[in-house]
C-alpha cells in the first residue's frame, strides 16, 4: 500500500495552518496524487492553497461517502472541486451512470461494505480508471479482500492507485479540529452525514460519554482510545512534523498519548527499513530544534469552559445559532426561509473578527447573523448570565438563587431552563464550598424554571466528580501572563466602519434592538488564561509561566517517538531514564521530564473541544508570537456537552 504525502520542508510545514495543510493534501489527492494545481486565492475557499503549476487538467469523477464528505466540506467549495477538473461528484451508495470515459476518483472510508461496493463498480466497468484513495489505513484484511474481489472478477487492471491518506479529522477553521466518527458499521444506504462538531452525532457516542460511562466495557474503552489514537496520527502526519509528546498522567490523555507514541514509533522504525517516511526530516533527538510539542488533555482538566456563556463572536454563533462544519444556518422570520452562510478564512471579516467579544464584530453578511445573535442575546439575557458568570468567584450563594428568582418574575430577559443550568453548574464547579442545603435550594429554584429532572442529573454528575477529583476552575487566581480578549473599553463596535457602521445600527435599530445595543457595545471580557492556555504556557513557555502551572505540569508524562529506547533496568525491572537527550532515554522513548522553550504546538483534548479554548488560546499563542492548533475527538456546544453530563447522571 502506498503512502502518499506532499513534500513539504520542515520550515514549510511551520509555516501553514492545519487547515492549509490538509486542503494542500486534499488538492494532490484530487489531481490523481500529483503536485497541486493553481487555484487563485480569490477564487478560492481557503486563502493559501497549492500553487504548483501542472500540465492540462485532467478531467475526473469524485465519488465519496458520508464521512469523507466531511472532510471536503469545510475547506473545498464546488468551484474548488471544478478548478482541478472534478465535474461531478457523487456518494459512493448511489446509483450512478456508466462514464466508462472518464476517470474516477474515490475517497472513502476502509469499511468491508465500502470496499464490496468498489469492486462491484470495477466488475461493472463505470469508469475508465480507479484511484482508491481511503481516508485512513485500508487494514491488511480488507487489502486481501479487495485483492480476492478483483482477482475474482479480473478487474485488476482497472486499478491505478491504493492509497492511505491519513485524513480522517475536519478542520472547520484554520487552526482547529476534531476528528472523524467512527465508520458506521452497516446500511446499504449510510445515515445522514455526522460532522465533526456532532450536530447529529448521539450523544451516547462521543468519547467523554463512551470513556466515562460506568457501562463501558474495557473492550470499548480500548477500542475507543485506538480510535482517537489513529485518528490523531493522521493529524500529526499531515502537520509533518515528529512531536515531543507531553499529557497528564493516570486518564484517558496518557491512554492516548502512549498509544499515538507506539504508533509513530512503529511507523518510523519501518521508515528506516523501507526509505519512505510520512514526516519531513528534522533534528533528530531530544535536544533537535525546531520540532513541536503535542499536548495531549483530558476533558476533566476544565468542564467549566463547556458549560459557560461566552462572549466572543465564534462562541455565540456556536451556541446560540444552528452551526455545522463551518456552516450557519439563520431563520429569515419575515420570509419564512433559513439562510446559510459558510464562514470560513476566504471571509475577511470571519477570519479577522471571529475571536473578538461580540458586537465589536459584525459586517455585510454578518449583519444577518448580528441580528439573529442580538435576538438570542435579548431573550435569554445571555449578556446578564455572562457578567455574572466572569464574576463567578465573588458571588454568593444569596446572590445566585436571587437572580434564579428574578428570572421567573419578569418576561424579558427570559434564560432558557438550560441557560440557568449552566449558571447553576459553573457557580458550583467555582464555589469553594457548597452546602447540602444550599444545592436542595439550587435544584429547587432549577425545577421552577423548568429543567427537567434528567437534565438535573448532569448537574448531579459534576457533584460525583467533584468528590473525587479537583476542578480546575477558570477565573481563580492562577497567576502567569493575562491574555486580553481584544477591543477596550473606549473603542466602541461600530468605530472605523464608517458608514456600513451606521448601516448597521440602522437595521438594528429598526429591529428594536437599539436598546440592547447600547448596552452591550462596551462589555469586554475580563483578561484571563483558561486551564487549557495555562497548561500550555506551561509546556510551550515556562518562563511566563506561573509557579502553580510549572507545578502541575513538571509531573507530566514526556515521550519523544524519535529517541531510541532502553530495556528496564534495576530491581525488578524499574525504570532507569537516562538525562532527557541522551542515547535511548527509558523505554518506548519516555523521557524524563524537563522544562522547554517551544515555537510550533498542538492541543488535543480527549472528550471533547469547545470554541471558548479556541479563542482563548489562540490569543494567547497571537501575544506570545507562537503557532499553535487545537482540536479534540469532537467540537462540543454547550448544549451538547451539558445533555452528555445529564446522561452520565443518569447512569
Amino acid at each position: 500500500m502506498s503512502l502518499p504525502r506532499t513534500e513539504y520542508s520542515q520550515a514549510v510545514t511551520q509555516s501553514l495552518s492545519i487547515q492549509q495543510l490538509q486542503t494542500n493534501s486534499l488538492l494532490s489527492l484530487l489531481n490523481l496524487n500529483t503536485p497541486s494545481p493553481t487555484i487563485s486565492p480569490e477564487k478560492s475557499a481557503l486563502a493559501g492553497l497549492g500553487n504548483a503549476t501542472t500540465g492540462p487538467t485532467v478531467w475526473k469523477v469524485l465519488i465519496l461517502d458520508n464521512r469523507t464528505k466531511d472532510v471536503l466540506a469545510t475547506v473545498l467549495r464546488v468551484q474548488d472541486l471544478r478548478d482541478v477538473g472534478v465535474t461531478l461528484h457523487v456518494q459512493l451508495h448511489s446509483s450512478r451512470p456508466a462514464l466508462p470515459d472518464v476517470p474516477a476518483i474515490y475517497f472513502v472510508s476502509p469499511t468491508l461494505q465500502n470496499i464490496r461496493r468498489i469492486a462491484e463498480d470495477l466488475n461493472s466497468g463505470l469508469y475508465e480508471s480507479f484511484h482508491l484513495s481511503f481516508v485512513e489505513p485500508l487494514s491488511r484484511s480488507l487489502l486481501e479482500e479487495l485483492a480476492s474481489l478483483v482477482a475474482r472478477d479480473g478487474t485488476s487492471e482497472s486499478i491505478e492507485q491504493v492509497l492511505d491518506q491519513y485524513l480522517s479529522f475536519v478542520t472547520p477553521s484554520p487552526q482547529l479540529f476534531s476528528l472523524l466518527p467512527s465508520a458506521p458499521a452497516a446500511p446499504a444506504q449510510p445515515p445522514q452525514p455526522q460532522g465533526g462538531e456532532v450536530s447529529t452525532l448521539t450523544t451516547d457516542l462521543t468519547s467523554y460519554y463512551v470513556l466515562n460511562a460506568p457501562s463501558t466495557t474495557e473492550q470499548a474503552i480500548e477500542a475507543e482510545i485506538d480510535r482517537i489514537a489513529n485518528g490523531l496520527f493522521s493529524v500529526v502526519v499531515t502537520a509533518g512534523q515528529v512531536p515531543y509528546i507531553r499529557s497528564p498522567r493516570r486518564n484517558a490523555a496518557e491512554m492516548v498519548a502512549r498509544k499515538l507514541n507506539s504508533k509513530i514509533r512503529d511507523h518510523l522504525l519501518n521508515a528506516t527499513r523501507t526509505g519512505k517516511s510520512l514526516f519531513a526530516a528534522d533534528g533528530g533527538g531530544v535536544g533537535g530544534l525546531g520540532r513541536p510539542v503535542l499536548v495531549i488533555l483530558d476533558r476533566n482538566i476544565d468542564l467549566v469552559s463547556m458549560i459557560a456563556h461566552g462572549w466572543t463572536y465564534q462562541s455565540l454563533v456556536h451556541d446560540c445559532l444552528e452551526m455545522k462544519l463551518g456552516r450557519v444556518t439563520v431563520a429569515e422570520p419575515q420570509k419564512k426561509t433559513k439562510k446559510s452562510y459558510d464562514l470560513n478564512s476566504s471571509d475577511y471579516f470571519w477570519a479577522k473578527h471571529a475571536a473578538s467579544p461580540f458586537p465589536q464584530a459584525t459586517l455585510d453578511a454578518h449583519m444577518n447573523l448580528a441580528t439573529a445573535l442580538l435576538a438570542e442575546i435579548k431573550a435569554r439575557g445571555l449578556d446578564e448570565l455572562f457578567s455574572t458568570e466572569e464574576a463567578i468567584s465573588r458571588q454568593t450563594i444569596q446572590q445566585i438563587l436571587e437572580l434564579l428568582r428574578s428570572f421567573q418574575t419578569k418576561s424579558e430577559p427570559n434564560p432558557t431552563p438550560q441557560d440557568q443550568l449552566r449558571l447553576v453548574c459553573v457557580y458550583y464547579l467555582s464555589a469553594q464550598s457548597v452546602t447540602k442545603e444550599d444545592i436542595e435550594a439550587l435544584e429547587k429554584e432549577l425545577m421552577k424554571a423548568g429543567v427537567e429532572e434528567w437534565e438535573l442529573s448532569g448537574f448531579r454528575y459534576l457533584r460525583k466528580m467533584r468528590d473525587v477529583m479537583k476542578m480546575s476552575v477558570p477565573g481563580a487566581a492562577t497567576g502567569g501572563t493575562a491574555t486580553p480578549l481584544g477591543g477596550g473599553v473606549a473603542e466602541g463596535w461600530g468605530r472605523g466602519w464608517g458608514a456600513l457602521g451606521n448601516k448597521l445600527t440602522d437595521r438594528l435599530k429598526e429591529g428594536g434592538l437599539d436598546n440592547l445595543l447600547s448596552g452591550v457595545k462596551n462589555f469586554l471580557p475580563s483578561s484571563k488564561l483558561l486551564p487549557v492556555t495555562r497548561v500550555t504556557e506551561a509546556l510551550m513557555d515556562p518562563s511566563s509561566a506561573s509557579s502553580g502551572s510549572l507545578a502541575e505540569t513538571d509531573d507530566f508524562l514526556f515521550l519523544d517517538p524519535r529517541a531510541r529506547a532502553t530495556p528496564a533496568a534495576g530491581p525488578a525491572g524499574s525504570r532507569q531514564p537516562q538525562a532527557a537527550g541522551a542515547p535511548g532515554s527509558g523505554p518506548e522513548g519516555e523521557q524524563k521530564a524537563r522544562r522547554m522553550t517551544f515555537q510550533d504546538g498542538m492541543v488535543f483534548v480527549v472528550g471533547g473541544a469547545g470554541y471558548a479554548e479556541y479563542g482563548n488560546l489562540g490569543e494567547w499563542a497571537s501575544k506570545s508570537s507562537r503557532r499553535v492548533s487545537y482540536g479534540g475527538t469532537e467540537i462540543l456546544d454547550p448544549s451538547t456537552f451539558l445533555e452528555i453530563l445529564g446522561k452520565l447522571g443518569a447512569v
